[in-house]
């Protein structure tokens, strides 16, 4: 029999304190939408169940006008970096949150902002992002103009009172997050790698989640990664990308693609890896996560969830179950299995789960993890 979930569960419930986290820098006020089918009265409607059928109304409105009514269900407090540390949060991390929250802080992230250990807002106004869930996934349209503010010279004047160096100091996981909303991230990158990370007196684990780059240019994308290996001197980097985010990276870069196999995705999370000149690749999926590591390869299925409660943040929270696992120190398969659960839970209870709710969804679903 396997015990692996069984085991996994007994170290998350015997975890000390737990270390801080340094996160950065997007913050963004994400509006919940679901599209209109059909409506039969005021409180009684149904929505569109799935992307495709979505496509279909659009592909079919095109040489005509066309009406769809939509319904906000929410107004969320968004951004990896947000979202990634309110489910550090939720577990018990001392979370350092730095992002464009608006000054003063938007309303939508105080709840939020409350739960941090400390919370410094670095833009003058939040990205917005409309989100449109369906069953099978999301659609998600950003607003963005304003996140061209956070620029190298910004970034050093919110470098000049120490806060964030201080932070870092303290972290042993630095997460970095939102590559592609930030036309200037790339050059914020190389900026905190000379003034902050080159500094430090410890190798911390660096972890960063692009966001789908779809948006910016071969040129760009190329220059980004270029700046990767770079961290690499400070402290060993993970780079955290979905199936599709995977994808456009080996196009780009003459790979061969994959699909959600997971031992496709490992393959093409290997090959990533050395090109790269780095770490650790992860690449997850909506039913299975795969670990590319020069020493321990891993991957883990599951736990799938066909009518989420909640899907936009999901990846946010994988993310979150992921660096727990960098701070206990766990083998890359229980770090896959961490990010899963927290994954799991999350779009079950449309809520992050806490230490305790973490150990038991491990322990109750998750599915036992093969070998790489």
């Amino acid at each position: 029999m396997n015990d692996f979930p069984q085991k996994l569960a007994g170290q998350v419930r015997a975890t000390p304190r737990l270390p801080s986290v340094a996160i950065g820098f997007d913050g963004f006020v994400d509006e919940m939408i679901s599209v209109v089918s059909e409506r039969q009265s005021l409180t009684n409607y149904a929505t569109v169940p799935d992307i495709a059928t979505f496509g279909g109304l659009i592909t079919r409105a095109a040489g005509h006008s066309s009406l769809r009514e939509i319904v906000i269900n929410a107004v969320h407090p968004g951004g990896c970096a947000v979202n990634t540390g309110d489910g550090l949060a939720a577990l018990g991390v001392p979370v350092d949150v730095f992002a464009t929250l608006g000054q003063p802080m938007h309303a939508a992230f105080q709840e939020t902002a409350a739960r941090f250990q400390s919370c410094q807002s670095w833009g003058r106004e939040p990205g917005r992002t409309l989100a449109y869930e369906f069953s099978d996934g999301k659609l998600m349209f950003s607003a963005v103009s304003q996140l061209a503010d956070f620029t190298p010279e910004q970034v050093e004047k919110m470098l000049a009172d120490g806060v964030y160096a201080a932070a870092c100091a303290a972290a042993p996981v630095i997460a970095l997050t939102d590559w592609t909303l930030y036309p200037h991230m790339t050059a914020v990158w190389k900026l905190l790698q000379e003034k902050v990370y080159s500094r430090l007196t410890h190798r911390p684990a660096f972890f960063i989640d692009l966001v789908d780059p779809s948006s910016r240019s071969p040129a760009d994308i190329l220059a980004m990664l270029a700046a990767l290996p770079r961290f690499e001197p400070c402290g060993p980097l993970t780079l955290g990308l979905n199936g599709n985010e995977a994808n456009i990276l080996a196009r780009l870069l003459n790979l061969a693609e994959a699909d959600d196999d997971p031992e496709a995705s490992l393959r093409l999370g290997q090959e990533l890896r050395k090109q790269l000149g780095i770490s650790e690749v992860l690449v997850h999926h909506i039913k299975s996560a795969a670990l590319a590591s020069l020493h321990e390869p891993a991957f883990q299925r599951g736990p799938y969830c066909a009518k989420p409660k909640k899907s936009t943040g999901a990846g946010d929270r994988f993310n979150a179950g992921y660096i727990l696992g960098l701070l206990l120190q766990l083998d890359g398969r229980s770090r896959l299995a961490c990010a899963c659960a927290c994954a799991g839970f999350f779009v079950r209870q449309a809520r992050s789960a806490t230490l305790p709710e973490l150990a038991d969804f491990i322990e109750t679903i998750l599915t036992p993890c093969p070998e790489a």
